[in-house]
């Protein structure tokens, strides 16, 4: 008899954890707070994830219809600053759609899913907290909203400003995703999607602002987020953090939700190997923590510091300038934090 696997949060990292533990005979059970399907504060596309990652959780199969991005286009108030050849393709995809198919792929291998079921943050053996960040007073906010049949200058679009940032990426049903990182600022006024038009013209990003006023918004899929900082979120050695609940990276990366499926795809051997009691739950957390880490440290920090430049009025200034010349160096630091 294997012994059971618990997760704390059905986002990206705690389904597809526990998609690929069913691959592998294990009993799994997951607690979700919410319900599905459901709308979540996420860039929604997926750049840098390698086909061998999603394949081994066994959930390739779930992103053969999802868009394909090959350009990206950077502004900064309205200005474009470079249009730039991605690597490799990014895969646009709402979390509307994929958190319930990853739940019905989940449930068709034996799995069980709780909804309506919130957990404790308590350290105890068999639990993998993926619950996403760790709730803290902080600085930021986040804020999305889909658009139907917005009209995109590139494949995707990042949007600088002088209060933070927001990207857009297509996603199915000719919707487009519209997703924010800002300063938070208790004096910005706004019901729904309103709230996020009002941070756009506080950034300069008052054209963008207009584009997304003469479209229609879905306010169904408006939401906000606060409470939170970036970077490593923190544990303790006997509990089990996989996702967002290990560790954020700034947005602007769209780096979040390829994150979210490798730490996924690093912590199945070590789990797999406990349910079959094969090691003490403390080495496990330890081993699943350390590869963390290994993997990830040289990205988040490198994300940071460039998170840093991009809010800064001189760091944007001196991006402006170097994006005239056409020596912007984009491959190369995209590839720092990757």
């Amino acid at each position: 008899m294997k012994k059971v696997i618990t997760i704390a949060g059905g986002g990206l990292a705690g389904l597809s954890l526990a998609v690929g533990l069913r691959g592998r005979g294990v009993p799994v059970l997951v607690h979700e707070a919410g319900r599905y399907p459901r709308h979540r504060v996420c860039g929604e596309f997926i750049s840098g994830v390698k086909p061998a990652t999603l394949e081994a959780l066994g959930i390739a199969g779930d992103f053969e219809d999802a868009s394909r991005h090959v350009r990206a286009a950077w502004y900064r108030e309205g200005l474009e600053l470079m249009d730039s050849e991605l690597p490799e393709a990014a895969l646009g995809i709402s979390r509307y759609r994929l958190d319930q198919r990853l739940k019905e792929r989940l449930l068709k291998l034996g799995g069980e899913v709780r909804e309506g079921s919130r957990l404790g943050r308590e350290p105890r053996e068999g639990l993998v907290w993926a619950a996403g960040r760790l709730p803290q007073k902080g600085s930021w906010i986040g804020l999305k909203c889909h658009l139907q049949d917005f009209p995109m200058h590139s494949d995707l679009e990042m949007h600088l400003g002088s209060n933070g940032y927001a990207g857009l990426a297509p996603v199915e049903e000719g919707r487009v995703n519209v997703c924010g990182l800002f300063r938070l600022d208790r004096s910005r006024k706004g019901d729904g999607s309103k709230l996020l038009l009002d941070y756009l013209r506080q950034g300069g990003n008052g054209a963008l602002a207009e584009r997304m006023e003469d479209s229609a918004r879905d306010e169904s899929s408006f939401l906000g987020v606060s409470g939170f900082e970036l970077g490593w979120q923190g544990g303790d050695e006997v509990l089990c953090t996989v996702g967002d609940a290990e560790g954020m990276i700034p947005p602007f990366t769209g780096n979040g939700m390829s994150m979210a499926f490798e730490s996924a795809e690093l912590a199945l051997e070590p789990l797999t190997r406990w349910s079959d009691e094969a090691g003490s739950w403390r080495e496990v957390v330890a081993e699943i923590h350390h590869l963390g880490r290994q993997r990830f440290r040289r990205r988040v920090a490198n994300a940071m510091a460039l998170h840093r430049v991009l809010l800064d009025a001189r760091g944007q200034k001196l991006i402006s300038a170097i994006s005239k010349t056409g020596l912007f160096p984009f491959r190369p630091l995209l590839s720092l934090v990757r």
